[in-house]
């Protein structure tokens, strides 16, 4: 049912997998853990070129920035469309977001010093900690979770949606932008969804591997994995510039 509100991960959802069966090698869980860590060095080995031009005052930060954000969604899109294309745009997509990212924590940690770390901490605690729930069986994957988590996931797409179209009118939503109270409240419950996304993904993944997906998924996996990340990051960062900004 949560599926069918189109509302999930687009990256990963009940239907990544259907269709998909192996004829040679089948996807594997070490497979896409590995694929998942090739991508996250590739957003670090990136993240860290802008950030690097940002300490040292290069003008072209803006331009990299600028460059990650709009590449990587375009990246994003077409590995979604062409799944067995992900061997290749994947790490392109983590090439490209991690220019983004790098510039945009740079310019905040120029403004918020220390705000960088705290947010990558963060995000590996929160990414670790839930691992061990899921894996423990402390936290299940149900019909009612996935379809709370995915409605929830929806209503912050379409606020952020909204907020974007009255940008353009000069009006902005108060509690995205603001650091008051309900600015923060906003804030901390994106993070939970995003924190929870995460669940979501590690029980696609794991029916990729027992639906016997090819050894392309596996690939296509560590993406979604990235996408929701890259998320978490960017809302934990917003939220600690709204605590330091109060």
């Amino acid at each position: 049912m949560a599926d069918q509100l189109g509302l999930s991960n687009p990256a990963l959802n009940s239907k990544t997998f259907q269709g998909n069966v192996a004829v040679g090698d089948a996807m594997t869980l070490q497979g896409t853990v590995n694929k998942t860590g090739f991508l996250l060095l590739c957003v670090i080995g990136t993240a860290s070129l802008t950030w690097h031009l940002e300490a040292t005052g290069n003008p072209n930060v803006g331009a990299l920035l600028a460059l990650g954000a709009i590449g990587g969604f375009i990246t994003a899109m077409i590995t979604i469309f062409k799944k067995t294309w992900s061997p290749v745009t994947a790490p392109i997509y983590a090439l490209l977001e991690g220019l983004a990212l790098g510039g945009i924590s740079a310019l905040l940690e120029n403004k918020y010093p220390g705000i960088a770390m705290q947010a990558v901490g963060l995000t590996f605690g929160v990414l670790f900690c839930l691992l061990l729930a899921y894996s423990t069986g402390l936290i299940r994957v149900t019909d009612r979770f996935r379809l709370g988590v995915v409605s929830a996931t929806g209503a912050i797409a379409v606020t952020y949606l909204a907020d974007m179209v009255l940008h353009f009118f000069n009006i902005q939503v108060p509690f995205i932008h603001q650091s008051g109270v309900w600015g923060i409240l906003f804030s901390v419950f994106v993070v939970i969804i995003a924190s929870l996304n995460l669940v979501l993904d590690f029980d696609f993944i794991e029916s990729g591997t027992k639906s016997g997906a090819p050894k392309y998924m596996e690939w296509y996996g560590a993406f979604g994995l990235m996408v929701t990340l890259i998320w978490l990051y960017l809302e934990i960062l917003r939220l600690l510039s709204k605590s330091r900004n109060r």
